[in-house]
């Protein structure tokens, strides 16, 4: 593993989409972690705010494909997938490919389709294939999806179950610019669109592939796993959470922090790593009824966190 390399991907991309998406580059790196470990993003927040442009510029920036999908209660699963039809001319069925057969897939608003609807997107999540007919086709790799949900309106949605929202890999928030920022864009010549339409593809799939995979060499020292699974196993013992995480949780946060400590040079992972990605990765998959789609749960998952010993570096 090289983690130079890391380095300048995480600052090609970083850059490139920070032209659209002003102020915000630790959303970016941390949408960029997800993809690197091949994980789907839960974004929650207010309408407006630069979640189709987010990753719409980044679908342009790795050079993958982008399909935007409005979910709504009429939706089916079929509209995901794709279809079986009867051509005429040749006399046989063919399979007409659905929207998830892209790279970036925007689910927006994904609580207002059905349970129903809702699982199918999530088999394609987790199964990276899909099956029509009894007939099984691998997505195209890279995979992700980024599904949005509007934290203010409830009345006619379906919420996620917890069992669903765990597989998600992260949980984030882009929230609203600073004002120096907002006035920067208020400023801009060009509308959104064109600027992103200006993109060009800063990495090439050769790159894309080294960081997808490379940063599994990361080793973590035996008092980092501790640490980590000393947070694991105190979001297990809280009495504030219905349930702890699970073990797919852990995996996730383990592989967060090795991706971290390669975006910082270092091919050993830190404390410090773990402890950054944690309520990033954890905090949405020890809800509480609502409470963990919340600021509230958040706050409350970081001051649980400062009650965690860090282990001194010792690498």
């Amino acid at each position: 593993m090289i983690p130079s390399k890391y380095q300048e991907y995480r600052k090609k991309v970083v850059e490139n989409c920070s032209k659209v998406i002003v102020g915000k580059e630790d959303v970016l790196q941390l949408v960029l972690t997800c993809f690197v470990c091949s994980g789907h993003i839960l974004l929650e927040d207010l309408p407006g705010t630069g979640k189709t442009m987010l990753l719409r510029a980044f679908a342009k920036t790795i050079g993958g494909g982008f399909q935007r999908i409005q979910f709504t209660p009429d939706l089916l699963p079929s509209d995901l997938t794709g279809i079986n039809f009867y051509n005429q001319k040749t006399g046989e069925f063919q399979f007409r490919q659905g929207p998830l057969f892209s790279n970036m897939i925007l689910a927006d608003e994904i609580n207002r389709a059905t349970p129903r609807t809702q699982s199918s997107l999530l088999e394609a999540m987790e199964e990276r294939q899909i099956t029509v007919d009894g007939v099984t086709t691998v997505l195209q790799e890279p995979f992700m999806v980024m599904a949005t949900q509007n934290p203010l309106e409830s009345y006619g949605t379906f919420p996620l179950p917890d069992a669903q929202i765990d597989r998600f890999f992260m949980k984030l928030s882009l929230g609203y610019m600073e004002r120096e920022q907002e006035k920067q864009v208020l400023k801009r010549p060009a509308s959104s669109v064109e600027i992103i339409e200006g993109l060009n593809q800063v990495v090439t799939k050769e790159e894309t592939d080294y960081v997808c995979q490379a940063y599994t060499e990361v080793r973590m020292p035996d008092e980092v796993l501790d640490y980590l699974m000393n947070i694991i196993e105190e979001t297990r013992r809280d009495s504030h959470f219905l349930h702890g995480v699970s073990t797919r949780g852990a995996i996730a946060l383990y592989k967060a922090a090795q991706v971290t400590a390669a975006f910082d040079g270092r091919d050993y992972v830190i404390p410090e790593d773990v402890k950054a990605m944690a309520p990033h990765v954890l905090a949405h998959r020890v809800a509480e009824g609502n409470q963990g789609r919340t600021a509230a749960a958040l706050d409350y998952f970081r001051k649980m966190l400062e009650k965690i010993p860090v282990p001194l570096e010792n690498v």
